[in-house]
């Protein structure tokens, strides 16, 4: 086996970082040729045995938690279609990210590869000539319970893995020839933003979230083309709509926590989840964010380096213009950043620390980020009187001494360089 490895070794040490043709069929999840300590493909296949099974023809009936995608190749022709599950009953946590905290990668894997996503393809530009498919996953998105649902598909599901920090996994999948969806309640609050076709986009998403809809639930209305203008509705690839929220909300939340009186100290909340260690510094200055991410070797985006990676995106007081290159993770942390800080009627300065260890084998979604900030933050935090005992912190909590965050931040490296009115008062 030593030779096997050895002969991969060349490829692992490539810039491309790819896993070669053939060595998943040599290594059959037992090996770890391609360098991580649990098998992606195994988790896939232990959900996977458990709910193909029931899967075994083109006909599916199960109740749907209800869950829609939209797909993003081949835009402005993209497929949508329902996210459904081979059960009956209250699927509801399946789809639902915002009570996922807690659960192990495994849970979090059976949940979504238990369902199948069904395929409809559509305009995304044009939602009148979709067909009853498009209103009844339109329906769907908007309902307040599981719906149950009968789908036929033109062959039988079948699903690769399909690792995206973005959106959550999901199953198996096949074009969808038919479906038919019970009758559901509506959410009250979706409903009416759904008939008030005057109402634009930005206001819906912002009227929902003060209405206490949850941000998962905006998001599928959004992406299913139920918010917005009448004429400008659009379906929205959920990869698109995810982080369209989430930026939505947090610059409105923004632009009031920019103009209230920072806090008076330096705070540190941490926590742990899904071998994720998260550290999260707030500042008593004004407006200013940052998230630096470190991915360990052995994890899925530094799969075969030898060292850890690391990759950062910040903003100051005006914020940036240039979308993050972290992706929808950015936007996501810094939203639940500003919840906290509206409901303390506070401003502050944030640095938001993640070390991904090995036990991180594969993206779960960007929700992983927005709720694991969002819980970080609900703890008791750490309060210091200066910046040094502050990094001091960070020096006993993360693996990752202080002097490599600082290298890799544009926040940090700010504060400690430039004088400010304070330093003469």
């Amino acid at each position: 086996m030593q030779a096997a490895r050895g002969d991969f070794q060349d490829i692992f040490n490539s810039p491309k970082g790819r896993v070669p043709e053939g060595l998943c069929a040599v290594c059959k999840g037992s090996k770890m040729l391609c360098g991580k300590d649990r098998c992606p493909l195994m988790i896939k296949f232990h959900s996977q045995s458990r709910s193909m099974r029931l899967m075994e023809g083109r006909e599916l009936t199960g109740c749907s938690p209800p869950a829609v995608f939209v797909g993003r190749y081949g835009y402005p022709k993209v497929d949508i279609g329902p996210l459904l599950p081979p059960l009956m009953g209250d699927t509801s946590l399946l789809d639902t990210p915002e009570r996922w905290v807690g659960r192990s990668i495994d849970e979090i894997v059976d949940f979504r590869y238990s369902m199948v996503r069904g395929m409809h393809r559509v305009d995304a530009r044009d939602l009148s000539a979709g067909g009853r498919i498009v209103d009844q996953v339109q329906e769907m998105a908007l309902m307040r319970d599981p719906a149950e649902v009968e789908a036929s598909f033109s062959r039988r599901p079948s699903g690769r893995l399909v690792l995206d920090d973005e959106v959550q996994p999901f199953g198996p999948s096949a074009p969808l020839e038919r479906m038919r969806t019970s009758n559901g309640r509506f959410q009250r609050d979706m409903e009416k933003a759904f008939h008030d076709t005057d109402l634009k986009a930005t206001e819906a998403i912002l009227n929902l979230y003060d209405e206490g809809v949850m941000v998962s639930d905006i998001q599928k209305a959004l992406s299913v083309g139920t918010l917005g203008v009448g004429k400008r509705r659009r379906f929205v690839p959920t990869r698109w709509s995810i982080t369209a929220v989430d930026d939505t909300i947090g610059l409105h939340l923004l632009d009031s926590t920019k103009h209230n009186p920072t806090i008076d100290e330096f705070r540190i909340y941490q926590w742990e989840q899904l071998d994720n260690r998260w550290l999260i510094l707030m500042t008593p200055t004004s407006w200013r964010y940052e998230l630096i991410e470190a991915w360990y070797p052995k994890t899925t985006w530094n799969p075969y380096g030898r060292e850890v990676s690391i990759v950062s995106d910040h903003e100051f007081h005006n914020g940036r213009k240039e979308y993050a290159r972290i992706g929808g993770c950015y936007y996501a942390a810094r939203m639940a950043v500003n919840e906290l800080l509206t409901k303390e009627g506070r401003q502050a300065g944030a640095v938001i620390l993640r070390e991904a260890h090995p036990g991180y084998v594969m993206p779960v979604g960007v929700w992983n980020v927005r709720e694991n900030v969002r819980a970080a933050l609900s703890t008791l935090p750490y309060r210091y009187g200066t910046l040094e005992e502050a990094l001091g912190h960070v020096d006993r909590t993360m693996d990752i001494p202080r002097q490599r965050w600082i290298h890799n931040s544009g926040v940090l490296k700010d504060m400690m360089t430039q004088r400010r009115l304070d330093d003469f008062l």
